[in-house]
């Protein structure tokens, strides 16, 4: 295979386009049938396409894309429809270990999961007859997947799998948690995952953090042969994240396989043993690269370089920078905030004394229910403290929970300003979702335009609440500078509030400290410097960091290796 076409039923408008990409084609215009219209949308023979990307640039939608691909890609593993997504290659299970695998969103890694659980029954390419397993397995002679397949088709081996959409489990599930996972509080894996308190809730009544910790214990409770994990990490704070992938990593010291699929980079390298990487074109095709061992697929996936495959899938390596002492006490205070206090019913939130300095990008780091949510929405004075507290600053605040109407995305940009601003933020893909209501874009593309909107407004202090959410793994350092870029090019000052370690690493110059018992007190220390905040952040939930002599990345040391205790001996809990 050398070509292939896709086209995007969701944006395709065949009623009032005038169906461009059939009138201007040049093989239409010398008599094949090129492309032409099936149930009303369009169908672009392959074969006879030649790839002048004519269509591509008439569709005024931007609904299609010919796509030349490496000529060592053959039949795909699976494809969903005529010009449609292609998945090429599998995982490869390992028992005895955690596999990881590492990519960008709409990349197929959702698809393989799927079809390694028998969810999916992959088709080989073939859309008008069903695959029979003997040729699946076929495909893999002499491969490591072919034993595994050929159990998986004969129903030998049982697959268990965590969905990713973990808000459909009220849906098909009315009841207590204890209900559903069937186990009581003397259960080990109640005590490691802190369910206690989730046991007589019922499951539609969870938040989004106890809906995961619910779905991956449901899952982890099961006897099986392999375990996959579809962004088990969502939701969570950092202390929960690290709990988990303690709880499954011990499923493949029970000599399991265990598959997980997170973009949270540092949990992703914490609990995997090995890591695929999956290349390609989001929602066109994807690409799955031989196995590596987890330190070195990151690297190469931060590098955007396969080396034994010589193939290179990102056009920049993304360059974590190396700390440098910070000078921010240096600048002008922007603002300074007395001892303040917010009460509610069964929660009480004690904010420190503390100043936030002019150009400086603050990252605030803290478990779940500790009040960081609630000191953003002081600062942005969407709430009020128990205490006097008045700001005559111009703050832009987004919120950790967004909710999209039917506006236009060029309307709310246009609104706040983005044009001025627009070639600052081409990492964040903005410009293909102009057009686009806000209530048809994805998570990640809703959180996008959040972010644009909200950095793109006029003011003094930008206050982001969870920025990373819903984004994978490349948006997240893509955010992350773009943020940085624009506070540094502006003079401005931003507080950011997230969970994902790397992120805060990354954007972060200074942070401030949440400690306390989640759900009844909150403490919210004064901003102190990264290498500080860090320790006193990091100690607390007992773990140690690195940083990685190759890309400069922040790397968790393994519980009880030889670097974690020397850095616990020597106090240094953040690099050494």
């Amino acid at each position: 295979m050398s070509r292939f076409a896709i086209i995007d039923l969701d944006k395709c408008q065949p009623s009032v386009c005038g169906h461009l990409c059939q009138k201007f084609c040049p093989r239409v215009l010398s008599g094949d049938e090129t492309v032409k219209f099936e149930n009303g949308f369009p169908v672009i023979n392959e074969d006879l396409c030649i790839g002048c990307g004519i269509c591509v640039r008439k569709c005024p939608v931007g609904a299609i894309d010919i796509i030349n691909t490496p000529e060592e890609l053959e039949d795909p593993i699976h494809q969903y429809g005529v010009n449609s997504f292609r998945l090429f290659g599998l995982p490869v299970p390992q028992f005895g270990s955690v596999v990881s695998i590492v990519g960008v969103n709409g990349i197929g890694k959702t698809t393989a999961v799927k079809i390694l659980s028998g969810e999916l029954k992959p088709n080989l390419g073939t859309l008008d007859s069903d695959t029979a397993w003997k040729d699946i397995v076929s495909e893999f002679a002499g491969q490591e997947l072919q034993n595994y397949l050929e159990k998986l088709g004969n129903g030998e081996i049982k697959a268990l799998y965590k969905p990713q959409y973990i808000e459909q489990i009220p849906k098909l599930f009315s009841g207590s948690v204890a209900e559903l996972l069937k186990l009581d509080e003397k259960d080990g894996l109640i005590g490691s995952l802190s369910l206690g308190s989730c046991l007589e809730k019922e499951v539609g009544s969870l938040s989004g953090g106890e809906l995961q910790k619910v779905a991956c214990a449901a899952c982890i409770s099961k006897e099986a042969d392999l375990y996959m994990f579809d962004e088990p990490s969502a939701y969570l704070d950092v202390r929960e994240r690290l709990a988990l992938a303690s709880v499954i990593r011990s499923l493949a010291s029970e000599g399991k396989a265990v598959i997980v699929v997170e973009h949270d980079l540092v949990v992703s390298d914490y609990l995997a043993d090995y890591a695929h990487i999956i290349y390609g074109k989001p929602r066109a095709y994807g690409v799955v690269s031989k196995l590596y061992s987890s330190k070195a697929g990151i690297n190469i996936y931060l590098n955007g370089f396969l080396p034994e495959e010589n193939i290179r899938f990102r056009k920049d390596a993304i360059v974590f920078r190396k700390r440098e002492v910070s000078r921010i006490l240096e600048q002008e205070v922007l603002l300074e905030y007395p001892v303040l206090k917010r009460s509610f019913k069964d929660f009480c939130l004690d904010i420190l004394a503390g100043r936030i300095h002019k150009r400086e990008v603050l990252g605030v780091l803290g478990a779940n229910a500790t009040g960081k949510t609630t000191f953003v929405k002081i600062l942005a004075g969407v709430i009020k403290a128990d205490n006097e507290f008045r700001t005559s600053l111009k703050v832009s605040y987004k919120p950790q929970y967004l909710t999209p109407d039917g506006r236009l995305v060029s309307k709310v940009l246009g609104s706040a300003g983005f044009s001025e601003h627009a070639a600052s933020f081409q990492a964040l893909s903005i410009d293909e979702l102009m057009e686009r209501p806000l209530d048809s874009l994805s998570g990640g593309e809703l959180q996008r335009v959040a972010i644009a909107e909200c950095i793109s407004r006029d003011a003094d202090l930008y206050l982001l609440d969870e920025p990373s959410a819903y984004l994978d793994v490349e948006q997240r350092i893509q955010t992350a500078k773009v943020i940085c870029d624009h506070m540094a090019r502006r003079d401005k000052t931003a507080v950011v509030v997230d969970h994902d370690l790397l992120f805060i690493d990354y954007v972060s110059s200074r942070l401030i400290v949440f400690e306390g018992e989640p759900g009844r007190h909150g403490i919210a220390n004064p901003s102190e410097e990264m290498v500080s905040g860090m320790d006193r952040f990091l100690k607390g939930l007992g773990i140690t960091f690195r940083k990685d002599p190759d890309t400069l990345r922040p790397r968790a040391n393994k519980k009880g290796s030889v670097k974690d205790r020397e850095q616990k001996m020597s106090g240094s809990y953040y690099y050494v």
